[in-house]
């Protein structure tokens, strides 16, 4: 017997296991098929059962398929199972809070959810439709959840889809309560996952209580509240969901807030799990926003806005007269925010073109807007993030904070001893009221969501520019003004993707044994290695910074560039040619370094 027949013996073995006690008869029929399909399906099915769906910080996330490295009803069942279990475990009393968003199997995986838990003796209340990912992280705390569960893959693939969890008060303390997990929370659950016996033993019990709109209203009367009641109102937003879900709690907020309607992308408004007009369900991604630059464009917006699918995140173009852009960013080759996007010159201001902010971008506006607004407190952002928001702490004297990437650490920063904190500057002091990550997420209440909430980002955003437009100015022009008193502070990203894990691990081995000495003809003043917590290599000069990681969802190597640039003598548009220059070769040198 040769060892491939081994191996397709030992496949079938596993696979008819599973089948034997898969709940769902369309998972059941798809493994049957593959079944019949050997030998020639040996590779899919080592897929499948080559490894199991692991549990991590960031709960469940895979391809929809039976088996256990995907997403499908057992798996969900098993989650179900040892969450409810752990909770149990741990003594935490109240109900399990479920959301889902409207991608394939989503309210299926909620649905089953709540029996499990309410087999096992917890109540369950699930979220009455398809909502946002800051609506379930918000009724979590508001519902007094002792966990809860979001069914989503943000704006993963239309194959893909996951499982969140937030801890309540009770178990998740005063900075993680209604957060997603750390560790070792999530280990714990992957352990209770795996204790899990025979899914005929899983008890399942009533469907649980769908919640009425009365939560949702409530989300969207506080999330207005982030805005002050007395200010400008005058604003025309372009607007998209991408196929997500966050369009009608969008509306409702802006309404609530006394904003206008935003004009709405008609091709993108409902809810669609193919997200058919994209290649990729992200509006960082080449092409994602093309629908809605072209309708801002057609309607004369002052700005236009895209939440992801389960609009957690926020992405925000502005129009650039004369078609002048600044900066961009290439992940791989392809545009990403920063760079110039195209716009139609009918029904608006002719020759208009518009640009996607950068994440660091809108992170610095926002934070600039609380800040003249008077609101004190802590304020945050990752390690991968620009430096600008610790410059404007400094100059304003508020506490400030740089934790590892997530915003389960961001909503944690500032506690002292806080396993994500990473260069405080005042741990512990004042509460956290503002954080942004560069990947476009933005947490303005933490108060209301703690966690990215991309519907609050969005008021903030239309507050800002509504201000700024009854003065006469722009998001640019505040976005110029922060340049000439900080300096120019220019990101870029080298993303490097692998087919095998191993080059990663190769490239972080290969710099750490080499750490370049100079950098931009500068030295090389400060290494920070953050192993063993985390696998980050930090380098600085007097003017650039470089952070290297893999990236914790997908098999990429990651490079966080930036350098900052004086700008001498009022002159801004020369400061920004030498800084996207500068940064340019920079790049260029890191690569040489990771050997990529």
């Amino acid at each position: 017997m040769t060892a491939e027949t081994n191996e397709i013996d030992e496949l079938r073995d596993r696979a008819r296991t599973w089948l034997d006690e898969d709940p769902d008869p369309a998972s059941r029929a798809e493994l049957a098929g593959l079944l019949d399909a050997l030998p020639g399906s040996r590779p899919e099915l080592a897929d499948r059962f080559g490894a199991t769906l692991s549990f991590g910080t960031a709960g469940l996330r895979g391809p929809l398929r039976a088996g256990p490295n995907g997403m499908n009803l057992a798996v969900v069942t098993r989650a179900a199972a040892g969450l409810v279990g752990w909770l149990a475990g741990r003594g935490a009393t109240g109900p399990l809070v479920i959301g889902y968003d409207a991608r394939h199997g989503s309210r299926e995986f909620a649905e089953r959810t709540a029996r499990v838990a309410t087999g096992a003796g917890r109540p369950a209340l699930l979220l009455p439709r398809p909502l946002p990912t800051p609506v379930l992280a918000y009724a979590v705390r508001a519902l007094d959840g002792a966990a809860g569960v979001m069914v989503t893959a943000s704006h993963n693939p239309p194959q893909d889809n996951g499982y969140k969890v937030y801890l309540g008060a009770e178990l998740g303390g005063s900075l993680g309560a209604g957060a997603q997990i750390v560790p070792p929370v999530d280990a714990e659950i992957e352990t209770a996952i795996r204790g899990v016996g025979p899914l005929a033993e899983v008890a399942l019990g009533d469907p649980g209580e769908v919640l009425p709109d009365e939560v949702v209203t409530g989300y969207v009367r506080r999330a207005a509240g982030v805005v002050a009641p007395d200010g400008p109102r005058e604003l025309s937003v372009a607007y998209t969901p991408l196929h997500g879900v966050g369009g009608p709690v969008l509306a409702a907020a802006f309404a609530e807030a006394g904003f206008a309607a935003p004009a709405v992308v008609a091709e993108q408004a409902e809810p669609d799990p193919e997200f058919p007009t994209v290649s990729f369900p992200n509006p960082e991604e080449p092409g994602a926003t093309d629908l809605l630059v072209a309708l801002a464009e057609r309607t004369g917006a002052d700005i236009a806005i895209a939440n992801d699918p389960d609009a957690d995140r926020c992405a925000v173009a502005i129009p650039v007269p004369g078609g002048a852009a600044t900066g961009g960013t290439t992940d791989g080759g392809g545009t990403a925010s920063g760079a110039a996007v195209g716009g139609t010159t009918d029904g608006g201001a002719a020759g208009r073109r518009w640009r996607m902010l950068r994440g660091d971008e809108v992170g610095a506006l926002l934070a600039d807007h609380l800040m003249r607004r008077g609101v004190r407190g802590l304020y945050a952002t990752t390690i991968v993030s620009s430096s600008l928001l610790r410059a404007m702490s400094a100059a304003r004297d508020l506490p400030y904070d740089e934790t590892l990437t997530g915003f389960k650490w961001i909503v944690r920063a500032g506690s002292a001893g806080s396993a994500g904190s990473a260069g405080a500057t005042t741990p512990g002091r004042e509460p956290l009221v503002y954080g942004y990550e560069e990947a476009l997420g933005y947490c303005v209440a933490p108060e209301l969501v703690r966690d990215k909430d991309g519907i609050t980002a969005a008021l903030l955003v239309a507050e800002l520019a509504a201000g700024l437009r009854a003065e006469g100015r722009t998001l640019a022009d505040r976005l110029d003004e922060l340049a000439a008193e900080f300096g120019v502070h220019q990101t870029d990203q080298l993303s490097v993707r692998v087919d095998d894990l191993r080059e990663i691990d190769a490239a972080m081995a290969r710099i750490r044994s080499a750490t370049p000495a100079t950098l931009l003809g500068e030295p090389v003043t400060a290494v920070e290695d953050l192993l063993p917590g985390a696998d980050v290599l930090i380098l600085r000069t007097a003017a650039a910074r470089v952070v290297v990681r893999p990236s914790g969802t997908e098999p990429k190597l990651k490079a966080y560039l930036e350098v900052v640039a004086p700008v001498a003598g009022g002159d801004l548009p020369a400061a920004r040619s030498r800084a996207v220059a500068a940064v340019a070769d920079l790049r260029a040198e890191i690569a040489a370094a990771l050997g990529v």
